[in-house]
């Protein structure tokens, strides 16, 4: 889009579409499980197309095709079915480029199979973990059999099922909605079945208000709860358009948060806001100086009702900071640079002259830094439309130090601005932040984007094994302790949920929602648009804050029942 002056006119805006094309793709690998492909049986293929520089096509077109019928078919998505026995090879092109992979099809040995390990009756979100075992006629294990799993679904006559109520993956099932399932494992001939029933999993309680810090005269950004060195409770808030105002508040008690002092910056934005673990200092961010000299502001906690400037760091950071994450146990400050989109690191054993003393990028020009965590000696950082990275800064698995990060893995998707991760036990919570192109300023912001549950196991090779989406509304900023998942989810508001046990599929389909609930009052600086920024957990309670209405504290309470 461009603007076009004209004499003594207001200007043109031209807007140009511009259509930029995938580089060619290079190579084509087909690639399968472990099994041996027996006569009967069928075998997922799968295809991975990469262009010169190593990077993967997303969704490549594939033609399919095998070099003999009468041994073995394949269709258009990869699925081989063998139907006779001898050599054959399947082809895989894209773009001019084939991959071929050779199999020597046998007879089947297998004369019966077996299913183990599943439960009769579980709930919506539950994983059933199935063993298929394959036997010859003389009773002997047919070891890496090629089995094929699906199931059969009976809908629970309450409930109006959507379409797709389960997932079913190498004999790992979860169901999304109730009903009686029925899996079936098949290879060869010879088949097995197990069938359970899948109940509600009632998971719903309720969101209790406790109290609210109200702020309807400026936007507010990222907070922070702490208890100060005086034994009492304390809540800073930044703000976007707010002239650079940190608000201060005493939540000692909850239900009546008191407002005691607020902090003036040349900022347009005071984005984060951080506490050390020591409760003696705060950093915020600044973005939008008037001076360019952005960077990150240190504060004083001595007089935690009363924060005063300690000092400043400006010196590598000029372009702003979005948001940091502080490390106190080796005091360093991991900072979003907004000019070189890069993870600095500034030593702040000395917090009245801070120092850099190590910087991380990816090798992309066009990269674009959201947000870094640091988590049990890994980092993970944000990289928008490159995904999440996740860097050894002191874990020791790769030789990475707090002061020099070495690369683990990477994981991006083809669709969503990947904005914040939360580490979790063995998963990784990826949120997206989705906002269009253009807005009327007067109207409710439509964001969208979703979480993006990771299995973790392999650190090296992240798998994305489930999601979190509330429809028609955008995730932003998540919180996690013990089995719970808390989520400021943008105009759906504060969400909370069940996370407990192994996830897959949807986990909002699932009913893991445990409570909901709307940041938006009379007081706000927009009347009934909720824009709720995120969660922290603080001694037992959640305290949130929304863009357009400030902080709220609330907690979770049992659902009231009726008794007939």
């Amino acid at each position: 889009m461009s603007s076009i002056p004209t004499d003594g006119e207001e200007p043109i805006t031209l807007n140009i579409p511009v259509h930029v094309a995938w580089p060619a793709i290079t190579n084509v690998r087909i690639h399968t499980a472990d099994v041996r492909l027996f006569e009967g049986a069928r075998v997922v293929h799968d295809v991975v197309a990469t262009h010169a520089d190593g990077s993967a096509r997303p969704y490549p077109e594939i033609s399919w095709s095998s070099s003999d019928e009468t041994i073995a078919t394949v269709d258009a998505f990869g699925n081989v079915r063998a139907i006779g026995t001898g050599a054959v090879t399947i082809n895989a092109m894209s773009e001019g480029v084939t991959g071929m992979l050779t199999h020597t099809v046998e007879a089947s040995p297998v004369s019966s199979l077996a299913m183990t390990m599943g439960q009769e009756r579980i709930r919506t979100g539950d994983v059933q973990s199935f063993v298929a075992i394959a036997r010859d006629a003389s009773g002997a294990i047919v070891e890496n059999a090629p089995i094929s799993w699906s199931y059969v679904y009976q809908p629970d006559d309450s409930i109006v099922a959507p379409s797709g109520p389960a997932q079913m993956l190498d004999g790992r099932m979860v169901a999304d909605v109730p009903g009686v399932y029925t899996a079936v494992a098949s290879t060869g001939g010879a088949f097995a079945e197990f069938s359970f029933q899948v109940t509600p999993r009632n998971a719903v309680r309720r969101l209790e208000v406790v109290g609210q810090g109200t702020e309807d005269r400026i936007f507010t950004t990222d907070f922070w709860i702490w208890q100060g060195v005086d034994g009492r409770d304390y809540a800073m808030t930044g703000s976007k358009f707010g002239d650079g105002v940190s608000m201060v508040w005493d939540v000692t008690d909850p239900s009546n948060p008191i407002l005691t002092d607020s902090i003036q910056l040349d900022a347009r934005r005071i984005n984060d806001v951080k506490i050390h673990p020591n409760s003696r200092l705060g950093i915020v961010t600044r973005e939008g100086a008037s001076s360019r000299r952005n960077g990150m502001v240190l504060l004083d906690l001595a007089m935690p009702a009363h924060p005063t400037v300690l000092g400043e760091y400006t010196e590598t950071l000029t372009g702003g900071v979005h948001n940091v994450w502080i490390d106190g146990d080796n005091e360093l400050v991991y900072a979003v640079h907004n000019g070189t989109r890069a993870i600095h690191i500034i030593d702040i054993s000395n917090p009245e002259a801070p120092n850099e003393v190590g910087r991380w990028q990816i090798d992309n020009q066009q990269r674009s830094l959201h947000d870094v965590i640091i988590q049990e000696g890994y980092a993970y950082a944000s990289y928008w439309d490159d995904g999440v990275v996740i860097l050894d800064v002191g874990a020791g698995s790769h030789g990475g130090t707090p002061r020099a990060p070495v690369l683990v893995s990477q994981f991006k998707y083809p669709v969503g601005n990947t904005h914040v991760a939360w580490r979790h036990g063995q998963y990784l919570f990826v949120g997206d932040e989705i906002f269009p192109a253009v807005w009327d300023a007067d109207q409710p912001i439509e964001a969208r984007g979703y979480i993006h549950v990771l299995d973790m196991s392999d650190i090296e090779n992240p798998v994305e094994v489930a999601k979190y989406e509330v429809p028609e509304a955008g995730a932003h900023n998540v919180w996690t302790e013990g089995d719970r998942l808390y989520v400021g989810y943008y105009q759906a508001g504060l969400r909370v949920l069940d996370i407990s046990g192994e996830l897959r599929g949807d986990l909002y389909k699932q009913g893991r929602e445990i409570a909901v609930i709307k940041t938006t009052d009379e007081n706000t600086t927009t009347p009934n648009w909720g824009m709720t920024w995120g969660a922290q957990i603080f001694k037992g309670r959640i305290y949130s804050s929304d863009i357009n209405s400030g902080l709220w504290i609330t907690e979770l309470k049992e659902r009231s029942r009726i008794v007939s």
